[in-house]
């Protein structure tokens, strides 16, 4: 009898030596943030391989895919495609007019499945004659690719190891100049692309990855040789220098609402709901990195700032140019607001009326007129984005922009390329095809949380549901070092950050609210959670178990709610208050008497706040648990032994008991709190405040009337 075939899943095909090679050269080179920004650049390889169909060899290329990163990337993340049929794009292709055609003309050239999609530099890659290939985003590349004189600077500083390629858009004609200038100079190991960034090659991996190395080495070392000292020339006065550490992050702290309440405008400058805005509005980034503040301080920073970013990855993610504020960092806070107020209009029309003056029949709606990054001299620079991830990056990115300035300035002169150019990059009908790809925002996209007793039990349910619902979220607590725990579950700075607070302290609140500010933009969704519990007879209940409870929870639901509603009114972007009461702020039970009225304080006041911040877009909701024994801190802390007690059931049975006692005979979990929690915050119930939702499996005797 023959023997079965092999499972296809009896074992997977092992990796290709190239395709090992190429990533092992890729991460490597996107490891170091001096080679390439995070998800710039690209780099392939070339290989053989026997065609599944035929048997025969044939030469497959494989590239770095569409919006992947060069340090973290994986073999799924490649495109695959065969080089004969890429190559034969050639015979076919239209011109330079028509170039955007060739990109679709990609999917009828890949192999098998074909990996990841297609980037617009394949062509780059496939028509260069080398079997491995890196392009890159380096400071000191783009440094003198964006110099006035960059042709004679390349030369003086490679000779004719590199040469120069003007400024061409990324496309199939780019890839056809490359290839023909690597024709034409044998000599050469790569190219400065104007304006844009560099190309290298080598017959191997390690060729390729020396010859990258050589440039952005060889390019830094020309940059500090060849520089003048002061490229963003002298300091301007005492007003414009780095305030102190302490005063900066508390001005830094101060403006991020402000800002982002300013750049989550909903609407253009022409009255038209702006698209690609997530639900509650954009997180925010802060950095006071030194060379950020050098170049606040420094007389030149104006006129460059104005000049905008010049690599196509910098302005895609910084906007064309930045807002930087024209008042030194010693101006009063409401001076600086207002006149942050007065620019801030100003650029979205500046930015709609570039829009109008490049835009044609065919081009994309206008995205949005608000600044993505935001200069303030003295405090830093403040960057935002549709996420936490967007944001940092996008700082990032313009941290490299001051970094290609310093380099170009140091010696020549900065000169990115033409604004309409920008233009055509920023509103490309291929960039406008990778938005339209992306998926749908979550339902708390944009929302900044802070969640008190976050650390544990309902709290950390809450915080675990929001954040995974698209949420940054600020995981307040007493326990600092079980709030870190939870903040790096969620994924860590990108979605959440760890703050220690008692909520009985006002200081320590003001605190961590400016936390929340420095690290996400502000707050807008707050859930009053922290507690505790003791449960004693009237007789037996001192004045200190009173006091503890309702300074806990009533006065700290107060103090929480008053910061939050001080930063939120700043915003001036509505948001959400959630006080976690209880099903007892409603239902008289025995051995209870201080912990029920600190709860009925906390009900009482969802109405009061709900009646005072309606005006404000602020929505204030409430929600009722009962019989939360599993995974509370609460119940872990004592009191279930006590309630077990009152009762007559064994501790641990307790769960089951209040389950048994309830219309629905289910046990409440935390889980079922958090639930309630993003029924109240996920968009659905916007016109619903002053409720309380009760979560007991049902207690007649708890039905709010």
């Amino acid at each position: 009898m023959p023997s079965s075939p092999p499972s296809p899943s009896a074992s997977s095909p092992a990796q290709h030596p190239a395709v090992a090679a190429l990533l092992r050269r890729a991460r490597a080179l996107g490891a170091d943030p001096r080679n390439t920004n995070y998800a710039g650049g690209n780099a392939s390889a070339k290989g053989e391989v026997a065609d599944p169909v035929t048997g025969q060899p044939v030469e497959l290329l494989w590239v770095k895919g569409s919006g992947g990163d060069l340090g973290t990337l994986t073999e799924q993340g490649l495109a695959v495609l065969r080089l004969d049929r890429l190559r034969a794009l050639t015979s076919t292709y239209p011109g330079v007019e028509r170039e955007d055609e060739m990109v679709p003309a990609f999917d009828y050239c890949l192999h098998g499945k074909g990996g990841a999609a297609p980037s617009i530099d394949t062509a780059m890659h496939g028509l260069l004659d080398a079997a491995h290939v890196d392009h890159l985003h380096p400071d000191s590349g783009i440094a003198l690719a964006c110099a006035a004189d960059g042709e004679r600077l390349t030369r003086e500083c490679f000779g004719d190891a590199v040469v120069w390629v003007p400024w061409r858009r990324p496309g199939f004609q780019l890839g056809l100049d490359i290839a023909a200038v690597k024709e034409t100079n044998p000599q050469a190991v790569g190219v400065v692309l104007g304006g844009h960034g560099i190309t290298a090659w080598g017959a191997t991996s390690e060729e390729c990855e020396r010859n990258s190395l050589w440039m952005i080495r060889t390019a830094e070392e020309f940059l500090v040789r060849r520089g003048k000292a002061e490229p963003f020339g002298p300091l301007l006065g005492d007003g414009y220098r780095p305030l102190p550490e302490a005063e900066r992050r508390a001005r830094a702290a101060a403006l991020a609402p402000v800002l982002r309440g300013l750049v989550s405008s909903v609407t253009s400058p022409t009255g038209d709901a702006e698209r690609h805005r997530p639900p509650g509005g954009l997180a925010g980034h802060f950095t006071d990195a030194e060379p950020v503040l050098d170049f606040l301080a420094r007389a030149e920073h104006p006129r460059l700032a104005a000049l905008g970013t010049s690599c196509p990855d910098h302005f895609l993610r910084t906007k064309v140019r930045p807002l930087v504020l024209d008042l030194p960092a010693t101006a009063p806070l409401e001076e600086v607001t207002a006149r942050l107020r007065e620019l801030h209009a100003a650029y979205r029309e500046e930015y709609a009326a570039y829009y109008a003056r490049y835009a044609t029949a065919d081009s994309p709606p206008m995205r949005g007129a608000d600044p993505a990054i935001v200069l303030v001299p003295g405090v830093g620079m403040f960057s935002f984005g549709k996420d936490k991830q967007t944001a940092r990056v996008a700082g990032e990115f313009y941290l490299n922009a001051v970094n290609v300035m310093r380099g170009a300035e140091a010696v020549s002169s900065y000169a990115p390329i033409e604004e309409s150019e920008k233009f055509r990059i920023e509103y490309w009908e291929l960039e406008e095809a990778k938005l339209r790809r992306m998926p749908r925002p979550k339902p708390l996209a944009g929302r900044i949380a802070l969640v008190t007793g976050a650390a544990s039990g309902i709290g950390r349910a809450i915080a675990r549901r929001l954040s995974a619902e698209g949420a940054c979220v600020v995981v307040a607590d007493r326990n600092g070092a079980d709030a870190a725990a939870v903040a790096e579950e969620l994924g860590g700075p990108d979605q959440a950050v760890a703050v220690t607070v008692d909520v009985t302290d006002e200081e320590q609140i003001e605190t961590a609210f400016a936390a929340a500010s420095l690290a996400f933009g502000g707050v807008d969704l707050v859930v009053n959670n922290a507690g505790i519990s003791l449960s004693k007879p009237l007789l037996e209940t001192t004045a200190a178990d009173w006091d503890l409870q309702h300074d806990i929870m009533a006065r700290g639901s107060f103090l929480v709610s008053r910061e939050a509603a001080r930063l939120m009114r700043t915003q001036a972007l509505g948001g959400d208050i959630v006080h976690i009461a209880s099903k007892n702020a409603v239902f008289a039970g025995p051995n209870n008497i201080a912990y029920a009225a600190t709860k009925a304080d906390q009900a009482h006041q969802v109405r009061l706040l709900a009646a005072e911040l309606g005006e404000y877009g602020i929505r204030v909701n409430g929600v009722n648990p009962d019989g939360v024994v599993r995974g509370s801190g609460i119940f872990a802390s004592g009191w279930g032994a006590q309630r077990a007690a009152v009762y007559g059931v064994e501790e641990e049975k307790l769960g089951e008991f209040y389950a048994q006692r309830t219309l629905l005979k289910r046990e409440v979990l935390p889980e079922h709190v958090a639930a309630a929690v993003f029924a109240l915050t996920g968009g659905d119930l916007t016109h619903t405040t002053g409720l309380h939702v009760p979560v007991d499996a049902g207690v007649a005797a708890a039905f709010l009337r």
